[in-house]
């Protein structure tokens, strides 16, 4: 028995160190457990995130292959429809472009026997055509044209703006009650059609705020993704087709149109990408609405330049004037000279001034007995066509510089030898024209500021200078008298 007890002690020994090892080890594996859970949950915490992200991404995904073949549908017939308004307003100004050139040359045959009867065969006018027939046609187109020549006069007393008025000033913009009705109800036609156009279709797919809302999560949630699949520069395309049906019938030249910054696509996009947190230097889409301005607005006058504007208009040229100067000044960014779109625009109304010019302008010659007669038919013929001619130019400094550039033209032979107070007869309406030209700068002046004021009475002395350096006298002592120009003398002396 002595010799046991030892040996129990060895193994009890052993045992217990058997036990606190076992111990450790379990204390080691709770740990680790605890470790273990720790990092499961903060691994399903960050996997949830990407996992919602993944999903958000795939639905976005679906969603824009979604929309791009509705869009391969649609797109076609809304470029059909976009066609046909174009065309019809193609037609109704080309229509009123030909009326005018009939009716000058209808004016033109009544009044050529003045200049050359005796060259003409007597069976055709002047442009070569059977005189008895094309005169059957004439009779209407003169008495239509009468009668509106007779409508805008009265409107015209009506608004106390007869003294004032000089032959060939107005516009002939009026159009039959026929030619009205077949044009509304051609483009009532046109625009129930283009409400067809997403019938069947969600709105979340034709809905410019739909749309925008969809994009503006994924930029709002995941704005690095955003940018690195170029969404910005892919949203003015993607836009186009809606905004372009919702201008189908937008044309500026027409009195009650309206302003497209007002119109529901602008206002929609107006706020696009404003969002509180801070905006980096190249977020691309500040410049949605001007890059929109740039690819559909632009295109769309580039069209009304070509085929709708008539330059013979004045209140269709005022109107174009005022778009242009518009885009001017509210995008220069994009609508500057160096704009790609900014030049096809530009060259657009160049060539149908130009188109104009070569078309419609048209200047009679008659015998100096002829225009004698200033109730004549030739003279007011004549008067009309002239003034016809110079209306659209805009008043101010720019005819000033028109009128001197003019001038300098004309040999100094011409005014060396004049007696008295009258240039040579050839110059006469271009003196009216100045002497007009300064009673309107005038007039315009009224209420203005005071600098306004100045500026209106310095370029009415001008005028006198550029009466005096041809000689015109007596209507540079007109324009002073009336103007109280007190430094006549000067100015005279000066030119």
């Amino acid at each position: 028995m002595c010799y046991i007890y030892p040996f129990l002690f060895l193994r009890l020994d052993s045992m217990k160190e058997l036990h606190k090892t076992n111990r450790q080890q379990h204390e080691k594996h709770l740990q680790s457990r605890v470790d273990s859970t720790r990092a499961i949950e903060r691994l399903e915490g960050s996997s949830g995130g990407i996992g919602e992200r993944y999903k958000f991404l795939q639905e976005m995904r679906g969603y824009v292959q979604d929309l791009l073949e509705c869009f391969s549908e649609k797109v076609p017939l809304i470029n059909e429809l976009e066609s046909a308004i174009h065309q019809l307003y193609k037609q109704r100004a080309s229509r009123l472009v030909q009326r005018r050139q009939d009716d000058i040359k209808d004016e033109s045959s009544e009044f050529s026997s003045h200049s050359n009867k005796a060259l003409m065969a007597p069976n055709l006018d002047s442009f070569g055509r059977d005189r008895a027939l094309y005169q059957e046609h004439a009779k209407r187109r003169i008495a239509e044209r009468e009668a509106r020549r007779t409508r805008r006069r009265q409107a015209r007393e009506q608004t106390g703006k007869t003294a004032d008025h000089l032959e060939g000033l107005s516009s002939d913009d009026e159009e039959t009650s026929t030619d009205i009705t077949n044009f509304n109800l051609e483009k009532d036609r046109i625009s129930k059609e283009s409400s067809k156009v997403f019938e069947d279709v969600l709105e979340s797919f034709y809905s410019i705020d739909c749309i925008k809302s969809q994009f503006e999560a994924w930029r709002s949630k995941y704005y690095m993704s955003y940018k690195d699949a170029y969404i910005g520069l892919c949203l003015p395309k993607l836009f186009n087709p809606l905004i372009r049906l919702q201008l189908l019938t937008w044309t500026p030249l027409e009195a009650k149109c309206r302003d497209f910054e007002n119109m529901l696509w602008f206002e929609s996009l107006l706020f696009y990408g404003c969002e509180e947190r801070e905006q980096e230097k190249d977020d691309v889409d500040v410049a949605l609405l001007p890059t929109i301005v740039e690819k559909v607005i632009l295109p769309k006058l580039t069209v009304i330049a070509e085929n709708m504007w008539d330059p013979f208009s004045t209140t269709q040229t005022s109107r174009m004037v005022g778009i242009t100067l518009k885009l001017i000044n509210g995008y220069p960014s994009v609508v500057n000279a160096e704009n790609k779109n900014t030049q096809v625009y530009l060259k657009a109304l160049l060539l149908r001034m130009r188109r104009t010019l070569d078309d419609d302008v048209f200047m009679p010659l008659y015998p100096k007995n002829v225009l004698e007669n200033k109730n004549s038919g030739p003279y007011l013929f004549f008067q009309r066509q002239f003034w016809s001619s110079v209306k659209n130019s805009e008043y101010g400094d720019d005819s000033i510089k028109k009128a001197q550039n003019v001038i300098n033209c004309f040999p100094k032979q011409w005014f060396m030898n004049l007696k008295g107070e009258r240039t040579i007869s050839q110059l006469e309406n271009f003196c009216r024209y100045l002497v007009h030209l300064a009673d309107t700068i005038y007039r315009n002046s009224i209420g203005c500021s005071d600098v306004e004021k100045r500026n209106a009475r310095e370029n009415i002395k001008q005028i006198v200078k550029l009466l005096a350096s041809v000689r015109a006298l007596d209507h540079a002592m007109s324009v002073a008298s009336d103007h109280n120009v007190k430094e006549f003398k000067s100015l005279i002396e000066g030119k």
